[in-house]
């Protein structure tokens, strides 16, 4: 913004000042002879000039300190965040985020169609074959489990995962990075977790018979909005 030296008010106070000095300068007309010799400039117009100089200067500065004030904030424009559900760990506000950008998604929904993934895929994995469910992983996380099941393929080996019965399924972590949504689902299961040699039928790792418990997190992602999910990261838990 100009300061208050500037615009209408400093043109004309230019204005007067610069046709007075033209005018004894021999660039106009106007003012008669006076002063000294009556074609010079007279000791009123110098005293003028000067005067008119200095309210100019005062002008000036006193825009520059105007302009330079901070201005008060504009109630109509003061920012009001919507309020958010935080957690301790953060997970409410993350899926405030994302409901934001996607107002149908409902927590028990998505629990209910991940835990539905999570058997589709454990089943395709013990059948060695997860080309129907690509569309249901990122590329990575297909490729990576697609060279462990060449990697069975390859020894002539089963892994076998029967009487799956989850436990727990709950939210760990949500967020929003770089255009996506991701959702991190701790799993707690029990299951029969066993290995067989696919010549012989004879179980190689794991128990037919003792049933494991485990947990795992699995990590969904999706672009920002109403789009489908994919699995992304799968990663044990350590104790």
């Amino acid at each position: 913004m100009r300061g208050m030296g500037g615009g209408l008010l400093g043109g004309i106070a230019g204005g007067l000042l610069g046709g007075m000095l033209f005018s004894h300068m021999g660039w106009g007309g106007g003012m008669g002879g006076g002063g000294l010799g009556g074609s010079g400039i007279g000791l009123f117009e110098i005293i003028l000039v000067v005067g008119i100089g200095y309210l100019i200067f005062r002008m000036v500065q006193n825009g520059r300190q105007t302009a330079g004030a901070p201005s008060a904030p504009s109630s109509d424009r003061e920012y009001r965040p919507e309020p958010v559900e935080v957690s301790d760990n953060g997970i409410g506000q993350g899926l405030s985020y994302i409901r934001r950008m996607d107002p149908s998604f409902d927590e028990n929904r998505f629990n209910e169609n991940v835990t539905d993934m999570f058997f589709k895929i454990q089943g395709a994995w013990m059948n060695r074959d997860i080309s129907p469910l690509r569309a249901f992983m990122t590329d990575e996380t297909g490729t990576f489990i697609q060279n462990d099941i060449e990697g069975l393929l390859r020894d002539k080996k089963t892994n076998r995962l029967e009487n799956i019965a989850v436990r727990k399924v709950e939210i760990a972590e949500a967020f929003q990075e770089e255009g996506r949504d991701f959702i991190t689902v701790l799993f707690t299961a029990n299951l029969l977790d066993y290995t067989t040699d696919d010549s012989t039928g004879a179980v190689v790792a794991g128990s037919k018979t003792d049933p494991v418990k485990f947990e795992e997190y699995w990590t969904f992602t999706r672009k920002v909005g109403a789009n489908p999910w994919q699995l992304s990261a799968i990663n044990q838990v350590t104790n």
